[in-house]
């Protein structure tokens, strides 16, 4: 995940975002489905303000949210069963809840970015999937999660991908146990070949599919090589969520979705055979991340059949 942005032009955020609020009850010219966002989109802000945050993500027209990290550390300050209130009080369906699945650490020679005060990030020790996992799905239970997400497991080396793939199967077992459906978040790196073996092909064929279901990241799948439509035809129903985010030309720097160069039409026609349940727009670390939702959302609800 990139960590590298800055705002934007204040004019700008506010120019979109009011024009979100003139259009989320009128624009929709084809979307019959709730537009999901991921609030790691928001991460610079979100803990600032929560209530505020989520207020003008509803007004914009999204109608489910999907969580991740906070720098406040679990559920942005809250308890599971707050967060839960605060996001329906709100008009809005907290659908799922992304965690990492080992420890978090840094690659070698990196350092913690910085944030808006140009000073090092400092975030609270995150639990994770091998540690922690009883615990992550209790507290996804609590919250009434539908699903919760693996946003990534080592897959570095062979040894790494046997460790994350015993994880993610006993995950799925005590998600199943608690109501819950599990899934793993893929980025690029999975779709890079280890010892002659690509990760992700072990992550789909060596987890159990009715209690290990994908959510297909559609830009880093599509920067790694891979058509989504494709992935979806030769595992039907195995991805009940997506992430929606765009690219340059480049493939190297994240965009509102609409003002990249990912055609999405094809991939949404294929729904149903993903099983697409949710899906989220996310843009990691934006300028602006209100400007940057905006503009996705107004994009999909113009442009996309759902």
């Amino acid at each position: 995940m990139s960590l590298n942005r800055r705002k934007f032009l204040q004019s700008a955020g506010t120019l979109a975002l009011s024009s979100a609020v003139l259009s989320a009850n009128a624009s929709s010219l084809f979307s019959k489905h709730p537009i999901g966002i991921q609030l790691f989109t928001f991460f610079n802000v979100i803990d600032d303000d929560v209530k505020g945050t989520l207020t003008k993500i509803k007004a914009m027209g999204y109608g489910e949210l999907e969580s991740a990290f906070s720098k406040k550390g679990g559920y942005y300050s809250f308890k599971p069963k707050e967060f839960k209130t605060l996001a329906n009080d709100l008009g809005l369906t907290w659908k799922s809840h992304h965690v990492l699945g080992a420890p978090f650490k840094l690659p070698a020679g990196a350092k913690m970015p910085s944030g808006p005060d140009g000073k090092p990030m400092v975030i609270p020790p995150m639990l994770n999937l091998t540690d922690n996992m009883q615990q992550l799905v209790d507290e996804a239970a609590e919250g009434g999660l539908k699903y919760l997400v693996c946003a990534m497991t080592p897959t570095g080396t062979t040894e790494e991908i046997k460790q994350s793939i015993a994880v993610l199967n006993k995950t799925g077992e005590a998600a199943a146990k608690a109501g819950l459906q599990f899934a793993y978040h893929n980025h690029d790196m999975e779709f890079k070949a280890v010892d002659g073996s690509v990760p992700y092909d072990l992550l789909l064929s060596e987890t159990d599919p009715k209690k290990v279901k994908m959510e297909l990241d559609l830009a880093w799948a599509m920067k790694a090589g891979k058509n989504p439509v494709e992935l979806f035809k030769a595992h039907p129903g195995r991805f009940p969520l997506w992430h929606v985010k765009d690219l340059d030309a480049s493939r190297e720097n994240i965009m509102p979705v609409g003002s990249g160069t990912l055609d999405f039409k094809p991939v949404f026609a294929a729904a149903s055979i993903a099983g697409m349940q949710s899906f989220f727009v996310e843009h990691d670390m934006p300028k602006d991340a209100f400007a940057s939702a905006a503009a996705s959302i107004q994009y999909i609800n113009k442009n996309i059949k759902i």
